[in-house]
């Protein structure tokens, strides 16, 4: 009997203290993509974090995910949640810097925070705060939802030799990563990723960065251009984020909140460790494939390093909510970086 009445205690408490699936709002969102979901860590992030709420949920909170373009256009998805025509969207952050220029630093900072980094300085530095203080004006609250390895410098039909072969090049690229080439007399556009493949194989394009080398190797770049220029300097890390709408992210309880916000952050886990995963199997695979790997050298770096500066400065001097968060992004980056230097095996250390 008295083991009975402690189990049934239990029982009991367990009741009180685990939710029901009742206690999740019911959801049914449409999610458009700014990425194909069948690009690994780019865009297949989104599709399990909405399999991961129906799962917890009992499948109260769906969010169905849509291809780029089969519901909105690709680029479009900040301005059509911001408008309310949809209720969320996930895309990088950064396509919608013409609006809004400190978003890109939240998209990819030049020279700036790595994966583990940017998540540090985003939950513990205070990054979330200024991302949603600075969206909040636009009916919008950006959740960081998967954020990915260091993307690859660029492809290019031709070596690059030096700072000076870039004038004129014919290049695609986003975010502030543009305006920075741009400042070596390239022509910059940008084109989503279905598009790349043909504008590289018909000179419309003379080179083009994306993403990292899986993403690449799926939109087939190794096959109309030789030379990957790595490191990806304009892209220390590379973060998505699943957009809502204020008004409807306000109908919501505090515990389906929660729950979207916590998915996102097992997300952010599940895309950096599939992204750091794969990368070395896909470059050995493309020197098999003919395509020459070439690291950029130190002056080449330098110039695009006081180039970024320039840039930075430019957009810091007009526009005082792009100098505080890069401020604060450069102040944890500084603070980081004795720890970076010494806590860390150098990473050259396995060639030694």
């Amino acid at each position: 009997m008295k083991k009975t009445l402690i189990a049934a205690s239990c029982l009991t408490a367990l009741s009180f203290a685990m939710p029901s699936y009742a206690d999740f709002d019911k959801v049914r969102w449409q999610v458009p993509m700014a990425f194909s979901s069948s690009l690994t860590a780019l865009g297949d992030a989104m599709p399990e974090v909405s399999r991961m709420l129906k799962e917890t949920s009992g499948n109260r909170v769906n969010l169905q995910v849509f291809e780029p373009g089969t519901l909105i256009p690709a680029l479009s998805i900040f301005d059509n949640v911001s408008a309310g025509n949809i209720s969320a969207g996930y895309s990088w952050m950064g396509y919608e810097w013409g609006q809004i220029p400190a978003a890109a630093l939240f998209g990819a900072t030049p020279f700036g925070l790595e994966s583990n980094e940017f998540t540090a300085w985003m939950y513990f530095h205070g990054g979330d705060k200024m991302l949603k203080d600075l969206f909040k004006p636009y009916d919008v609250r950006p959740i960081l939802c998967g954020t990915i390895s260091p993307e690859a410098a660029g492809w290019f039909r031709k070596e690059i030799k030096s700072v000076d072969d870039l004038d004129g090049l014919k290049f695609r690229a986003a975010g502030l990563g543009g305006e920075i080439m741009s400042e070596f007399g390239m022509s910059i556009n940008v084109f989503p990723g279905g598009e790349l493949y043909q504008a590289l194989e018909t000179g419309v394009l003379d080179g083009t960065e994306f993403s990292i080398p899986t993403v690449d190797e799926q939109l087939g770049f190794y096959q109309v251009a030789k030379h990957y220029y790595l490191p990806g300097w304009h892209q220390p890390s590379t973060n998505q984020f699943l957009y809502i709408n204020t008004n409807d992210w306000d109908k919501l309880n505090g515990q389906t909140q929660a729950l979207i916000e916590n998915t996102c952050m097992a997300a952010n886990t599940l895309a950096i460790s599939k992204s750091e995963a794969l990368q070395g199997g896909v470059l050995t695979k493309f020197k098999e494939k003919g395509v020459q790997l070439h690291q950029y050298p130190t002056d080449v770096l330098n110039a695009f390093q006081d180039a970024t500066d320039k840039v930075m400065a430019r957009h810091s001097a007009k526009d005082p909510q792009f100098a505080e968060i890069y401020a604060s992004m450069k102040a944890f980056q500084k603070e980081h970086s004795t720890w970076k230097k010494f806590g860390y095996l150098p990473r050259d250390w396995d060639t030694q």
